[in-house]
């Protein structure tokens, strides 16, 4: 393990070199771009910055574990054809969409402000590399940790970042609820208009008809009347159908985990049911959750041709998780119109997410997370909050930390280095020469370890934080 840390700590360091270069020419690029006027020189720069901020996030949380998250703002759609038919850029018409989707991607990268905060973190990065150098030579854990806390510093989302992601998130939501409840208008629709409207017109014939025969056939009209009974409750079953499929009773009265158990006594499969539910949600999180499972129970009978069915329902925190596994021939894809898009679109509206594993053959195992759906006790504020003591220790470690790594440790090493003779304020330079280069490295340990412990001093403090995080670390060390 230490020796891999150790590759990863030279892989480090020979990465400032290719910075180094790469810095040179995003700054060529942005002269020329805001001198000369050639604007094309920019995008080509800021993307090669981009793949290498990006693979510094990915090593951040393949190393270190500090998740940094993209920084970015969302990419601009491409332009729409308007009803003249011409493509509008500011006040300029075009024929194509090929000029305005370059000066919206264009002024895209100009105007992301992660963008030059990659250039920034581009031109400090490889001397905080080489400062860092003794500590990650040394100590590699330790090292790459604490790069790491550099690189979140620079290269983690803003405020205006996060906030533009979700706005584009919340419309995509609001454009995908309002889809699901346009489909379920229709659905509604199709059913009243085909069942139940279809039989309340012919109890109103039959009633007619009895009408007329009640004179002159009373066996007759009574007989229709027999069938006009027979058909209103039919109709009543089938609104009653209905009326399910907008939102069951049981759901309202009994909560989720029994209104899925009240599904699985219809349904033509051997379903267990497991549920850890101490909470319930909100009244449209547990219609979604059920019609879900409905949906899936469906699929898996229809389509997955299985017999048996495991559904979970827990609780993690503040988040509903169901699971739903079967035993049929797999297969299942959201692409293939096979339901789960619309599921996707339901638990969409909630920041729910959808995961599917389904190889040929089976078993197919859908994964549902809605967060923050339950409630939960959490922690005051007065237990996660910092103490006075320790935020005092932390800003005079930061306040002081700069003495023995700069100019006792960093600065008399150069300066020794070329063999000036100057002994001014440098401790180093009284000691007789054997000592002086143990004291000079003994200063940039000291140092270095006085910025971690003032890092560290916070980040470790709150055992729930870290609990908060984990989670989310896992996730993303999966996709990376």
């Amino acid at each position: 393990m230490r020796l891999a840390r150790v590759g990863h700590v030279l892989l480090l360091l020979a990465m400032a070199v290719v910075q180094v270069g790469a810095f040179a020419a995003t700054l060529a690029a942005v002269v020329l771009t805001f001198t000369l006027g050639l604007v094309f020189l920019f995008p080509p720069v800021v993307l090669m910055t981009r793949r290498l901020a990006e693979q510094s996030r990915r090593w951040a949380c393949e190393w270190a574990g500090v998740l940094i998250e993209s920084p970015y703002l969302p990419k601009p759609p491409p332009p729409q054809r308007g009803p003249d038919g011409f493509y509008r850029h500011d006040r300029t018409l075009y024929k194509t969409p090929r000029v305005p989707a370059w000066s919206q991607h264009w002024m895209w990268l100009v105007s992301d402000g992660g963008s030059w905060r990659d250039m920034l973190w581009l031109l400090w990065d490889p001397f905080v590399k080489v400062i860092l150098a003794p500590l990650l030579l040394t100590l590699p854990k330790v090292g790459l940790y604490v790069y790491a806390q550099w690189a979140r510093l620079l290269l983690a989302p803003t405020a205006a970042s996060r906030l533009a992601v979700q706005v584009q998130q919340l419309k995509k939501v609001r454009s995908l609820a309002n889809d699901t409840q346009a489909a379920e208008m229709r659905r509604i629709e199709r059913d009243l208009h085909d069942g139940t409207q279809a039989r309340l017109v012919a109890l109103g014939m039959t009633l007619g008809a009895v009408e007329e025969l009640i004179e002159t056939n009373p066996e007759a009209a009574k007989a229709l009347l027999a069938k006009a009974r027979e058909a209103s409750s039919e109709t009543l079953t089938e609104l009653r159908r209905v009326v399910r499929g907008i939102h069951p009773p049981v759901l309202a009265e009994r909560g989720l985990g029994d209104a899925v158990r009240a599904m699985a006594m219809d349904s033509p499969l051997h379903v267990e049911i497991e549920v850890d539910l101490p909470n319930r949600a909100e009244s449209p999180v547990e219609a979604a959750a059920y019609f879900a499972v409905s949906e899936l129970l469906s699929n898996a009978a229809r389509h997955g041709n299985a017999t048996r069915v495991r559904v979970d329902l827990s609780q993690s925190d503040e988040d509903l998780r169901i699971t739903v596994e079967d035993d049929g021939m797999g297969g299942a894809d959201p692409a293939k119109g096979s339901g789960l898009a619309g599921i996707e679109r339901r638990l969409a509206a909630f920041d729910g997410v959808l995961a599917v594993h389904s190889p040929p053959g089976g078993p197919t195992t859908v994964t549902m997370n809605v967060p923050r759906a339950l409630p939960e006790g959490t922690p005051s504020g007065d237990k996660t909050r910092l103490p006075l003591w320790k935020t005092g220790l932390t800003w005079l470690l930061y306040l002081t930390a700069w003495c023995p790594l700069f100019p006792q440790g960093l600065v008399a090493g150069i300066l020794k280095s070329l063999k000036v003779d100057v002994k001014s304020w440098f401790v180093a330079f009284y000691l007789p020469g054997p000592w002086q280069w143990p004291f000079i490295m003994c200063m940039i340990l000291l140092g270095a370890s006085m910025y971690l412990a003032a890092v560290l001093i916070p980040a470790t403090h709150s055992k729930e934080r870290w609990m908060a995080e984990a989670t989310p670390r896992r996730l993303w060390l999966r996709r990376c």
